[in-house]
């Protein structure tokens, strides 16, 4: 089981069903890589998107199996993922509102209303999700 970090990284929509043979390793045929913010500590879960008029690409909340939309600005889609990050159900969300928990949900990736038919994602369809690298501090 891998131990996420917060910090940003990559979301891949289209690398199970859509790869070519004979394509590098995580090569996928219409694949769509979308910027992504990682919130895996508790602080950083429970704030979320709260207080933002937007984002920009999406954000990954982990662990968590189910989320809400009081006090946030925008509506937003919300993708329930299990631990080999398939996509268990899409919703959108307007303000307001309580999502019922998914009980095989380990992931949830956040975005702006609309953006997840745009991306590809839906049910039974797998992503890829990837940490960037953590930067070491320069030292003289």
């Amino acid at each position: 089981m891998r131990t996420w970090r917060d910090g940003d990284g990559t979301l891949t929509v289209g690398t199970a069903s859509g790869a070519e043979a004979g394509a590098g390793p995580g090569a996928a045929a219409g694949a769509r890589e979308v910027p992504l913010r990682i919130a895996a500590s508790y602080r950083a879960r429970t704030r979320g998107l709260l207080g933002r008029d937007g984002i920009e690409g999406a954000m990954m909340l982990t662990p968590c199996g189910s989320v809400h939309t009081f006090r946030m600005r925008f509506p937003i889609d919300v993708a329930y993922l299990d631990r080999k990050f398939r996509v268990l159900a899409v919703r959108t969300m307007k303000p307001g509102r309580l999502g019922l928990p998914r009980l095989r949900a380990r992931h949830v990736v956040e975005a702006e209303a609309g953006a997840m038919e745009r991306w590809g994602v839906r049910p039974g369809v797998r992503v890829e999700l990837k940490a960037a690298p953590a930067t070491a501090p320069d030292t003289p």
